[in-house]
C-alpha cells in the first residue's frame, strides 16, 4: 500500500473523497478543542468501514493497527483534570506517558501537545521522546538496567533521573560533579505489598526486581541515609500497580512513599524530597467501550488516602500509559480461512502471536474481546439466537497462535475481519517478530459530525525488503567467509 493512501477522507453512506496531504504530524492536524460527537464503538465502526474502502487492510496489507485520535484526546483531558479537580493551587503536576506503552513518534507528540510528558526506559525510548519533540525537563528516565553513559546522557540534556538501587546512586555520586547543575534526581523504593491479579504485572511484590525493598531489613534506614548523604537527591519513586493490581494497593504503595518522604524530610531538617513520582500502571477494563471515570475515582483514592500529596508541599509526577492509550486502538484483520477441526470451527486470521502477544501467550490474564465485521467493513451480527462457537487464530506458524478460544460469534467466513479493541497499549505498537511477519502499517483517525472519517499514517507497514535488512542481509556472506 503506498502512503498515499491512508490521508484519504471517508464517508459511511458514501465513496472516498477529497485526497490530504499525508504525513505523520496530519495524526494531529484537527481541531484539538472539538469534543467528539460519537460514541467510542460508534468512531470504531466507522473508521473499519472507511479503512476497507480506503485499502488500509486488503490482501496486500491483511492487519493494520486503528487509532482514534479523540479518544486519546479525551484520556490525556481526562487524566490532567482528574489531579487538577483534587490539588490544592500551588501544586504541580507532570503526567509524564510510559512510552513503552505506545512507542510511536506521532502519538508522543499528539499527547505532548495535551500536555503530558514522556516516561522513557530506554536509550532508544528516549530518542523517541526527544524526536516527537518532548522537552527534556519533561521528560523522565526509568529504568532498572542504565549504564552510566545513560545516566550521563540523561543529566547532559536535563533529563530526570530516577535511580534504581544504591550502585546506581554510587554511579551518579561520580556523574553528578561533571555537571554545574542537575535535572530531579529521585530513588526507586519497592513498599513490598504484595501482588495483584496478575503476578507478572505486579511492580510491588516482595522479591520485585524494581527499587529498594522497604521491607527488607535495614532498608528503610539506608534509604534515609542515602538521602541524607546526597543533597542533589530530591525525590521519591514509587510505582505499585499496574494491570490486575487494584488501585486501593496502588494507593498504599503511594503512601507508603509519601511517608518516607516526611521521614527524610524531618531527618534532613529540610525540604530535601521535593517531588514524588508515583508511577503509573492503572488497571484497565478490557470487557466494555463504556467511557471510564477511573483517573477521577483513583486522583480522589489518593486524595482521601494521601492527602500531603496533594497540598502544594510536593511536585507530582504520574507515569500512565496502558489507561491512557488501550482504548484508542484496534487491530484490525482479515479472516483468510475458516475450517474445522475435532468439531470446533476455526477462523484463522492475520492478527495472532506477532501483534497480541500477551494475549497469545497469557490468555487468562490478558483476555481480549473479538469484534466481527464483513468483507465491506459492516458489522457482523448472528443469523440466529446465538452465535458459532468458533477458535480465532493467527497466522504465526505454532499450534497456540489463538488470540480467542470457544468464542461465540457470528460464524465467519474468508474474507470477513475481526477487530481486537481495546490495543492501543502494548499490541501493534510493539510487535514480535515471529516467522519474520511484517510489523503492520498503524493508522490514526478522526470522525467529524457527518460520521466522515479522515485517516493519517502514524507508521507504515514494514516491507520485505526491511524485514531482510534487520536480518542481517546486507552481511549475507558474513559467516561463509569466515575460516
Amino acid at each position: 500500500m503506498s502512503a498515499s493512501r491512508a490521508g484519504r477522507t471517508d464517508n459511511a453512506d458514501s465513496t472516498n473523497s477529497a485526497d490530504s496531504t499525508d504525513n505523520a504530524d496530519n495524526a494531529d492536524s484537527t481541531d484539538s478543542t472539538a469534543a467528539p460527537v460519537h460514541h467510542l464503538s460508534h468512531r470504531r465502526d466507522l473508521a473499519v468501514r472507511a479503512a476497507v474502502r480506503q485499502g488500509l487492510v486488503d490482501e496486500r496489507q491483511p492487519v493494520a493497527g486503528l487509532l482514534d485520535v479523540a479518544a486519546l484526546r479525551e484520556r490525556a483531558a481526562a487524566l490532567r483534570a482528574a489531579f487538577d479537580d483534587v490539588s490544592a493551587p500551588g501544586t504541580t503536576a507532570l503526567h509524564a506517558f510510559a512510552v513503552k506503552a505506545a512507542s510511536l513518534v506521532p502519538v508522543l507528540r499528539l499527547l505532548r501537545d495535551a500536555g503530558l510528558g514522556a516516561e522513557v526506559a530506554s536509550p532508544g525510548e528516549l530518542a523517541l521522546a526527544r524526536a516527537a519533540g518532548v522537552p527534556p525537563e519533561r521528560i523522565v528516565l526509568d529504568s532498572p538496567a542504565k549504564t552510566t553513559e545513560e545516566l550521563r546522557e540523561a543529566l547532559r540534556l536535563g533529563v530526570a533521573v530516577n535511580a534504581d538501587n544504591p550502585q546506581e546512586l554510587a554511579r551518579l555520586d561520580a556523574l553528578v560533579p561533571e555537571f554545574d547543575q542537575q535535572p530531579p534526581i529521585g530513588l526507586r523504593v519497592n513498599p513490598q505489598l504484595g501482588a495483584g491479579s496478575i503476578n507478572a504485572m505486579s511492580t510491588a511484590t516482595a522479591t520485585s526486581k524494581f527499587g529498594v525493598p522497604l521491607r527488607d531489613a535495614g532498608a528503610r534506614e539506608e534509604v534515609r541515609r542515602a538521602f541524607l548523604a546526597r543533597p542533589w537527591l530530591s525525590r521519591l519513586h514509587v510505582h505499585s500497580g499496574s494491570q490486575g493490581v487494584p488501585p486501593e494497593l496502588m494507593a498504599e504503595g503511594v503512601a507508603a512513599g509519601h511517608e518516607l518522604a516526611e521521614e527524610v524530610n524531618a531527618a534532613a531538617g529540610r525540604r530535601q524530597v521535593t517531588g514524588i513520582d508515583i508511577g503509573g500502571g492503572l488497571p484497565v477494563d478490557f470487557t466494555t467501550d463504556e467511557p471510564a471515570d477511573d483517573f477521577a475515582a483513583y486522583a480522589a483514592l489518593l486524595r482521601r488516602r494521601v492527602p500531603g500529596l496533594f497540598d502544594g508541599r510536593y511536585a507530582l509526577v504520574t507515569e500512565f500509559g496502558r489507561a491512557l492509550a488501550a482504548k484508542a486502538g484496534t487491530v484490525l484483520a482479515r479472516v483468510e480461512y475458516t475450517k474445522s477441526a475435532g468439531g470446533r470451527a476455526i477462523a484463522v486470521t492475520h492478527a495472532g502471536a506477532q501483534t497480541a502477544v500477551r494475549t497469545v501467550f497469557a490468555p487468562d490474564a490478558w483476555p481480549l474481546r473479538v469484534l466481527t465485521y464483513d468483507a465491506a467493513g459492516g458489522v457482523k451480527t448472528t443469523s440466529g439466537a446465538r452465535g458459532v462457537v468458533q477458535d480465532v487464530a493467527g497466522p504465526c506458524c505454532f499450534a497456540g497462535d489463538l488470540v480467542a478460544t470457544g468464542r461465540e460469534l457470528p460464524e465467519l467466513a474468508p474474507g470477513d475481519l475481526v477487530a481486537l479493541p481495546d490495543t492501543g497499549a502494548y499490541y501493534f505498537s510493539t510487535p514480535f517478530g515471529y516467522n519474520s511477519l511484517p510489523r503492520p502499517g498503524v493508522y490514526g483517525f478522526t470522525v467529524d459530525r457527518s460520521g466522515e472519517v479522515r485517516f493519517a499514517t502514524v507508521r507504515r507497514a514494514q516491507t520485505l525488503a526491511e524485514i531482510v535488512a534487520e536480518a542481517g542481509g546486507a552481511h549475507d556472506d558474513a559467516l561463509t567467509a569466515l575460516r
